[in-house]
């Protein structure tokens, strides 16, 4: 597909010996996928609502270079550190520099910290802009079955075939419902994101990506149980998903968070897609309905991708960039059964076990950075403690756009 770049991406200068591929922004038809941006090259950091300016400044900017502005927002993915600043805060902050007509749909996460010395927050979005440049018509899901977040931020958008639900977590009449059981949390997360889904026409037969974020540390035990709450509402083959355990949640109470895109005819006509799992991909400790890779009209969503083998085990394990060329690896043989390139990927959202600091992110960003030439996607890159599965260090979620299908 035709597509139109801004680069290159805003990592601090300092950082690496060599010119990286990545962008701030990559257009391709109606979607704009836009890095994640930070107040860099501050020593300390500077106060929440200054960087929250900062932030949507920077991809204000890589908006307009694209022909389009904050008003075209559809989501935001906001990291915030927590031993800084809490989500109240982060949140109060992004609102007061959005524009007054803006409503993205908002995942917001609390990490113990973030790659960049002297940054409390990244911001990540997803705009939608028709490409001749008029503005699309969206419409804003509303329904008291979800939880919501502070105005202008919404319960989730459905903008021409596209539906992003914000990360719901289990609300009931305004407490967290059913404290530190991440099982009955899941249920009642379900519930709430059917709810929005069938504002819109939708269910989850329509879904083709979830993200859950749970409270975890590494391992399996961590995972499995909501992993398996959440999968009971899929029919095989299911939607691409990720799974990132977090150390500690934003709520008292709260296990898990969990957010969906969903894809479904402007007609209100169910759209068809075409899955992909190649032979030579991992799977997981337990039985899952997800697919690696699934295509729906122009656009192709990837699970998170690991080095694991066919039983769950790490491969490489605690090796980050022997682990980043094999996820890479996987992420090239979903594309091709997907007839899609490298060339093709417009986002990357990389989670990587690791401490804070520059030398942990190099040696995560440069294993990726060697499988792409410029201008490349768009990405974000995120240090946490732990993921999913004991001795797997990385996930890399990938997002791709080709011509349709037919």
């Amino acid at each position: 597909m035709d597509r139109e770049i801004v680069g290159p991406a805003c990592h601090p200068a300092e950082a690496f010996k060599q010119e990286l591929p990545f962008s701030r922004a990559v257009r391709s038809g109606d979607m704009i996928w836009l890095s994640a941006e930070g107040d860099f090259g501050h020593g300390s950091p500077r106060p929440v609502r200054v960087q929250a300016a900062h932030c949507l400044s920077a991809l204000s900017a890589s908006l307009a270079e694209v022909g389009a502005d904050l008003t075209d927002l559809v989501k935001l993915l906001v990291f915030f550190r927590s031993d800084e600043t809490t989500e109240s805060e982060v949140l109060g902050a992004l609102a007061f520099a959005l524009p007054p007509n803006a409503c993205p749909a908002i995942t917001a996460l609390p990490v113990p910290y973030l790659p960049y010395p002297g940054c409390s927050i990244l911001v990540e979005g997803i705009a939608m802009r028709a490409a001749d440049g008029t503005p699309l018509a969206r419409h804003r899901i509303a329904t008291p079955e979800m939880a919501s977040h502070p105005a202008p931020f919404s319960q989730g958008i459905r903008c021409g075939k596209m539906i992003f639900l914000s990360a719901q977590w289990a609300s009931l009449e305004g407490t967290v419902a059913a404290p530190g059981d991440i099982v009955s949390q899941t249920r009642q997360l379900m519930r709430q994101l059917s709810a929005g889904l069938a504002t819109c026409g939708a269910g989850f037969g329509d879904v083709v990506k979830i993200n859950r974020w749970y409270l975890g540390h590494g391992t399996v035990e961590d995972f499995e149980p909501a992993a398996l709450a959440c999968a009971a509402h899929f029919t095989e083959p299911g939607p691409a998903a990720t799974g990132i355990p977090l150390p500690a949640m934003a709520q008292e109470d709260e296990m898990i968070r969990i957010e969906m895109v969903a894809m479904l005819g402007e007609d209100g006509a169910h759209l068809p897609r075409r899955h992909a799992w190649p032979d030579s991909l991992w799977d997981w400790t337990t039985s899952l309905p997800y697919h690696h890779g699934l295509k729906c009209h122009d656009m192709i969503f990837l699970g998170g991708q690991v080095s694991l083998d066919k039983q769950g085990r790490a491969v490489d394990p605690n090796q980050l960039a022997a682990q980043t060329r094999t996820a890479m690896g996987h992420i090239e043989a979903i594309l091709s059964d997907l007839g899609a390139t490298p060339a093709d990927i417009v986002k990357l959202t990389t989670m990587y076990e690791g401490s804070s600091g520059l030398p942990a992110l190099r040696e995560s960003l440069l294993p990726r950075a060697e499988r792409f030439t410029a201008p490349g996607p768009a990405t974000t890159e995120i240090a946490q403690p732990a993921l999913a599965y004991p001795g797997m260090i990385i996930e890399i979620d990938a997002f791709a756009m080709t011509e349709p299908d037919h």
